[in-house]
């Protein structure tokens, strides 16, 4: 590796970042992050690095999903007991359907930064700054609450830590057992308009819990019933932040980012010159790289080779966020590419992004059936190539929103007003997810009955 350290990036150029007016502000913050104790730790980042090594082989699949963007407002213990519930739920889904181990890693703990499409926003003739996440400045419409703070970092860290002790605690503590998941689920299944669609997958699901209590098996003998594990991601967006949470480990004098278990770099920010992949190649955590549909076979090389050029298992996540109209036809030769060249990859499907559209009212919606569209076709296609799809990235909350239209309880958009609460983009509810991962489910069964 050429010269690198957590300093580097800030010798190239740079998108997506906040102008602080108070730049002595600013260094004092980095400073103080540079002194509290790392989010996660070394060893757990390590683990994940390991998951997703069998991810890429074929032995397991990835579940990414949480909240657009995670806001201060909205900081309380039910919102992230909700979105943990819902995380666990399609887990047992796609775990059962697809006969492989499930790697959990939510959007939390750290997802506060949002890039933006334009540097301003304009509301009747009135310009400010864009709203980037409450990590640099506010989502109010007022000049005082669009100029970046540096304090908000450490409201931020703080916010982080605490997410993380809820999620270990929930994780540890009983409410990841697998028999109170499977209830949640059968709830579910009884109360959809469609139930009669997802009551085989979870009557099946249910004999099979009931043969383990028969043989013994169960949350009192088995710890692995009654626990999870759950790692954290964001996109590693304000590089200040992830800058001053890198800490090298003492077992290995290696440099982790210690913000989060996984961090990705989006699509706006994934220029090979740039700061983002100078800083993304340096740090050992898994990391992804978001995709879009102008992305070339000779990109996906370059990066791999800024960002894995060891060809390290469990070290790199294509997520690919191309829209229903456009993965059919621009993912094939980015995979044929990857697959000649011999290149470890954990290929995983973001279908929020691209189908993205604006309803009537001018309210941002995603329908689901462009959804599920654009997840099918991921599966079509890793299944033409011969691959393996290995994960999905969902925007998604446990609430019950009314953001993206569609699903079976046929949200339309005039009902998005009931319940839109997204400060960015719009999240599939609890059922919406639920629904999803029923149907999910059946692709990845079909994917892994094609392989074995």
């Amino acid at each position: 590796m050429t010269h690198w350290s957590a300093r580097s990036w800030r010798e190239k150029p740079i998108q997506q970042q906040p102008t602080y007016p108070d730049t002595e502000q600013l260094k004092t913050v980095e400073h103080q992050l540079k002194m509290f104790p790392p989010l996660v730790f070394a060893e757990e980042i390590r683990a994940l690095r390991s998951q997703l090594g069998r991810v890429s082989q074929g032995h397991g699949f990835l579940l990414q999903g949480g909240d657009c963007a995670e806001t201060f407002a909205d900081f309380n213990a039910p919102k992230i007991r909700d979105t943990f519930k819902v995380i666990l739920q399609m887990a047992i889904v796609l775990t059962f359907a697809g006969s492989c181990p499930v790697t959990k890693v939510a959007r939390m703990a750290g997802q506060y930064a949002k890039p933006r499409s334009s540097d301003l926003e304009t509301i009747d003739g009135i310009a400010l700054p864009s709203y980037r996440g409450d990590i640099i400045n506010g989502p109010e419409f007022t000049a005082a609450a669009r100029v970046p703070d540096a304090q908000r970092m450490l409201q931020a860290y703080h916010h982080s830590a605490a997410t993380l002790n809820l999620l270990r605690a929930f994780a540890q503590g009983g409410l990841a057992d697998l028999h109170k998941v499977h209830k949640w689920n059968m709830s579910f299944v009884a109360a959809n308009p469609l139930k009669e669609k997802y009551l085989e997958v979870a009557e099946q699901i249910q004999s099979a819990l009931q043969f383990m209590e028969v043989v013994g098996i169960n949350s009192e003998t088995n710890s692995a019933l009654h626990e999870t594990q759950l790692f954290t991601s964001h996109e590693a967006l304000l590089l200040p932040y992830e800058e001053a949470l890198t800490r090298t480990d003492t077992l290995t004098g290696l440099p982790y980012d210690c913000s989060a278990h996984m961090i990705w770099i989006g699509e706006r920010t994934r220029q090979l010159d740039h700061a983002h992949v100078e800083f993304m190649r340096g740090i050992h955590n898994p990391i992804g790289v978001k995709i879009g549909p102008t992305t070339t076979p000779d990109d996906v090389i370059r990066l791999l080779d800024a960002l894995n050029p060891n060809n390290e298992p469990g070290r790199m996540t294509f997520i690919t966020r191309m829209g229903a109209d456009n993965l059919g036809k621009a993912l094939p030769a980015l995979v044929r590419r990857v697959q000649a060249e011999g290149r470890d990859v954990v290929w995983s499907s973001d279908p929020m992004h691209g189908n993205t559209v604006k309803a009537e009212n001018g309210l941002k919606t995603r329908n689901f059936d462009a959804i599920h569209q654009e997840l099918r076709q991921f599966f079509a296609v890793h299944q033409a190539e011969g691959t393996h799809p290995g994960g999905v990235h969902l925007e998604m909350t446990g609430e019950d929103v009314t953001e993206c239209t569609g699903g079976a309880y046929q949200i339309s958009e005039q009902d998005l007003t009931q319940r839109y609460r997204t400060q960015c983009d719009p999240r599939l509810n609890a059922d919406q997810v639920l629904e999803l991962a029923f149907l999910v489910a059946d692709s990845l069964r079909e994917a892994r009955q094609g392989r074995g």
